[in-house]
């Protein structure tokens, strides 16, 4: 139905950008969509929406995971339908604005315009789902305030955002808060064991969900407690950076 997208689960369609491997999913029962992070190249997102148009899928929500530029977007083709974040998040988007746009660099006024008009909310209406849809929200503050992870109870499908990656490392860099990265993986614990598959916000679907929580776990306590750590994701390309910055925030502690 979608080009350059993979259907892994009944009506869970993911597509995975050629920037930082970041994904966009679409949840659809054939007739409505309903739109996790799309992203991230304005060709990217050109063609999700001139997929959506040609397989007569009306748009009725989106959901932005966190307060960062690439998870944020929208675009004209995919309509008007309500877009929704937590709070935290959807206040970030406002305050944080001008610094968020700037970071999307040379990107169509259109879509930059798009960028982050979210509205909060704990929970999403069910009429702003597609049919044979459920989503529990999974709210903390691991690696942004306010990220939120999504359950698809129905499908066994934990979108995670930002987090539970084969390809990044955990990454608790705004705030340095590593105990509120640490709360987060808690709160993820409490759905991975349901899981059949995980999606990560950058990096591939899994089927190692509790494995992935587990690495992130150890890869933190390493760094913390010896500043040291054998993760094979640090050789993966800008982790070593990261890892150099987790490794100054214990120093620092």
């Amino acid at each position: 139905m979608f080009r350059n997208a993979a259907e892994i689960a009944p009506g869970v369609w993911v597509t995975t950008s050629r920037r930082m491997l970041t994904t966009s999913t679409i949840l659809t029962d054939g007739r409505s969509a309903f739109l996790v992070d799309p992203a991230w190249d304005p060709h990217e997102l050109d063609s999700l929406a001139d997929d959506l148009t040609k397989a007569g899928v009306e748009v009725v929500g989106g959901f932005a995971t966190h307060a960062h530029h690439d998870h944020l977007l929208w675009h004209p083709g995919f309509g008007e339908a309500p877009r929704w974040a937590s709070a935290r998040t959807a206040e970030l988007a406002i305050s944080e604005r001008d610094e968020l746009v700037e970071a999307l660099g040379d990107f169509p006024a259109d879509l930059s315009a798009l960028m982050g008009r979210v509205r909060p909310t704990t929970e999403l209406p069910t009429d702003a789902l597609p049919d044979k849809f459920e989503i529990e929200l999974v709210i903390h503050d691991g690696h942004a305030p306010g990220h939120t992870a999504l359950w698809l109870p129905r499908q066994r499908v934990l979108l995670a955002g930002d987090m539970l990656s084969d390809m990044e490392l955990p990454l608790p860099f705004w705030p340095d808060d590593v105990p509120a990265y640490l709360v987060g993986l808690d709160r993820l614990a409490e759905v991975v064991d349901r899981a059949q598959l995980v999606v990560p916000g950058h990096g591939r679907v899994g089927t190692d969900a509790r494995e992935r929580l587990n690495a992130d776990r150890r890869y933190l306590d390493q760094v913390m407690r010896t500043g040291q750590s054998g993760d094979p994701r640090i050789r993966n390309e800008g982790m070593a950076e990261m890892h150099r910055c987790l490794q100054k925030i214990a120093r620092d502690r």
